[in-house]
């Protein structure tokens, strides 16, 4: 009997995953037009590191929070100093403003970031411990009219990558002045009902009641319904900033709904907080959130600087593109470059090099190989074209141009055949 010698091969961590071709491709075109909607609405790229001083998330995203309390991956470096993985980028957003001194530039900062979080949660589909988020922030200004203008970009970009169907819920959640009425009146009401609720909630309800309204335990949401509602607790200044933002939405066209249980899971939100969800992913159904978040900049050592953003869960967000269909992967390959005999190689492969300086997307094998192969890889590759190059056309000085669709065949000489790609491409377009 002998002993396999055979080594276990290591596997990624759980909760995380590897994104392959062609599923990469679908999601460079996601992030392509991220790029091209913010950049229409004046935002530039910011990117800042995943990895932050854990007080800067403690301080932000409040010591209560489930994410602080539970899911962040922290750790102490060699230096004995605690470091975290982001576990979200608003709060690295403001705190690079910051330390950057953007607040001296003056005027309004619009920023956003693509990128990693990591959150030790249970992972589920369309949820992961390393997951990914596209997001957008707007620093300077507090005026309602720019919240209701991000919440439109937001829509642009939702079309422009094939989400027709999502609900916009909407609600405030008041200030500083404000929400400590709201929140005595609702730890009032939370002390008759705490103890048939979650471990969770009757934990909240001492230490943080408008946690207690972010539950998704099923069996709580009959007595988080009968809760107060923050709404009837407003001072005018937020009550005028509210029905400010959702008579702008209504003029933008955009659909919305009143939400008054929607608080978001973080501590750093003030007045405007929304959530798009979309019916397309079941139970997990949120796709994007975010809000107002002015006292963000002072709770980590920053000047007064009032802020609103937003973050898309990449991952829930691509389930939906897929089940969408609208959007197709990357760039499709425009030729591939087939070659019969050794004299054609140098040939084919200064062609390859010409059409892509050219911006096309070619494909060539350097391994010799019949025509009826050449041809079946072409297809398989789902090539537009496929240029043949043999000794016969070395010696006349005019390649074969193949339609891989049509199957009509053209001879082009070699220095035309750029544009006469790009002519039949657009064409096609």
């Amino acid at each position: 009997m002998t002993v396999s010698s055979r080594i276990e091969p290591i596997r990624s961590v759980k909760g995380t995953r590897d994104l392959l071709p062609p599923e990469t491709g679908l999601w460079q075109r996601v992030e392509t037009e991220a790029h091209r909607v913010f950049a229409a609405y004046h935002y530039s790229e910011i990117r800042t590191p995943i990895v932050e001083e854990t007080d800067l998330f403690a301080r932000s995203v409040g010591t209560d929070t489930d994410i602080v309390t539970k899911e962040m991956y922290t750790f102490t470096d060699r230096g004995d100093e605690s470091l975290t993985l982001r576990p979200e980028a608003t709060a690295s957003v403001v705190r690079a403003y910051i330390e950057h001194s953007l607040f001296n530039q003056g005027g309004i900062h619009k920023l956003y970031y693509i990128g990693p979080m990591f959150r030790r949660e249970r992972p589920q589909k369309g949820r992961y411990r390393q997951f990914y988020q596209i997001g957008a922030e707007v620093l300077g200004s507090d005026l309602p009219s720019l919240d209701a203008e991000v919440l439109e970009m937001l829509a642009l970009f939702l079309q422009r990558v094939g989400i027709k169907e999502y609900q916009l819920l909407v609600n405030s959640v008041g200030c500083s002045k404000c929400r400590p009425e709201y929140v005595s009146k609702l730890r009032e009401a939370l002390e008759s009902v705490k103890a048939n609720m979650c471990a969770d909630c009757q934990r909240r309800a001492n230490t943080n009641p408008l946690r207690v309204l972010d539950c998704k335990v099923p069996e709580d949401q009959a007595i988080i319904e009968a809760l107060p509602h923050i709404m009837d607790y407003l001072d005018d200044d937020c009550r005028k900033h509210f029905d400010h933002v959702t008579r702008e939405l209504q003029q933008r066209g955009l659909t919305y709904q009143i939400a008054p249980r929607l608080v978001r899971g973080l501590d750093y939100y003030t007045r405007t907080t929304f959530e798009i969800t979309s019916g397309a992913l079941g139970a997990q159904n949120a796709v994007a959130g975010g809000g107002r978040y002015d006292g963000l900049s002072e709770m980590i050592g920053g000047p007064p600087t009032p802020g609103f953003g937003f973050s898309i869960g990449q991952d829930r967000l691509m389930m939906a593109v897929e089940q969408a269909g609208d959007l197709k992967p990357s760039i499709p390959l425009a030729a591939y470059i087939a070659w019969m005999g050794d004299a054609a190689l140098p040939s084919a492969s200064r062609l390859a090099r010409e059409l892509r300086g050219g911006g096309l997307a070619v494909e060539i094998d350097y391994a010799p190989m019949k025509i009826k192969k050449s041809m079946g890889i072409a297809n398989k590759l789902q090539a537009r074209f496929a240029v043949i190059i043999g000794e016969g056309e070395l010696a006349t000085g005019r390649y074969q141009v193949k339609d891989m669709t049509s199957g009509q065949q053209e001879e082009v000489e070699p220095e035309k055949i750029l544009d006469y790609l790009k002519d039949r491409l657009k064409n096609a377009a």
